[in-house]
């Protein structure tokens, strides 16, 4: 059989359901996931392989109207995820409407390449409101295919991956075959430790923080990790630290249990607190991260 492969990019609103989207196909966590809107930032890859298939899943930042230097990076990933994409994901949850940027929902609607229109959050709903959304979105934007499903139950999940497929031009692969991502190790221990600061902080903390593991050293059966937490502001510094240092233990205690289950090893995790101000809105401080490339 011809070996299909290709890129599939997934875009929507903040806290459509994404990451939980991207996660279900690849079936490892490689996006984190919280309640709170812009918990993705970086565009990250996941890739599925088969015997004659190579499927590259992107998930990518919930469409915002920027407001500062990263939230402008941000939405540059979004900007490339129509780029290279030879078959478009535009999620949308239950009761949705409109995208937040009319310039990318007009690029939608005039897309030359397939467009996959998923209704997630379905189990939330009810049929005659399922079949008043699927109406909708088939009228504003008919050049795509509708489909409702539930990411977070799998509810046509396999279906939509199985049409995917079907979509997916002839193509040798674009990565090895036994790879997962194109992030390395150190950008998912930082993921997965701001992911425990988006679920235990509140207000503007969570969108102020960004990691940076300086140390990995991987032995046989252990990892040893030195990361930092950037926050803008001393006053930020005191509320991540917590009383006694409560609060930073917790983040890591539970960021090691998750990354003892993601690499399979027993992990040995440092955690520090460093202030970096306005590293949101210093391009050069946005470049160390990983954002304006």
């Amino acid at each position: 059989m011809p070996h299909k492969a290709g890129f599939v990019n997934i875009i929507g609103n903040p806290n459509v359901g994404k990451s939980t989207l991207m996660n279900a196909f690849v079936g490892e966590k490689l996006s984190i996931i919280t309640s709170k809107a812009q918990t993705t930032r970086h565009r990250i890859l996941g890739i599925v392989n088969g015997d004659d298939f190579q499927v590259i899943f992107s998930d990518t930042p919930g469409i915002i109207k920027p407001a500062y230097e990263l939230q402008e990076s941000m939405m540059g990933f979004v900007k490339s995820a129509f780029e290279d994409a030879d078959v478009l994901v535009y999620l949308v949850e239950v009761g949705e409407q409109a995208l937040k940027d009319e310039d990318f929902f007009k690029k939608i609607t005039h897309s030359r390449i397939p467009v996959l229109l998923l209704i997630n959050k379905i189990d939330l709903s009810h049929q005659e409101q399922l079949e008043s959304q699927v109406a909708f979105w088939t009228k504003k934007v008919p050049n795509a295919e509708v489909i409702p499903i539930s990411a977070r139950e799998g509810f046509h999940v396999k279906e939509v991956f199985d049409r995917i497929i079907e979509l997916l031009p002839e193509s040798p692969p674009f990565y090895p075959k036994d790879q997962l991502t194109d992030k390395p190790e150190r950008f998912f221990i930082n993921e997965t430790i701001r992911e425990k600061i988006l679920l235990h902080y509140k207000k503007e903390i969570p969108y102020s923080v960004e990691v940076d593991t300086d140390s990995f050293l991987e032995e046989d059966h252990i990892i040893r990790v030195r990361s930092v937490i950037m926050v803008e502001r001393d006053t930020q510094k005191g509320i991540i630290i917590g009383h006694k240092g409560s609060a930073l233990k917790r983040v890591g205690v539970e960021a090691r249990k998750d990354l003892e289950q993601f690499f399979g090893k027993q992990i040995h995790l440092e955690l520090y607190v460093k202030v970096n101000k306005n590293w949101r809105s210093n391009p050069n401080q946005l470049k160390r991260f990983g954002y304006n490339q």
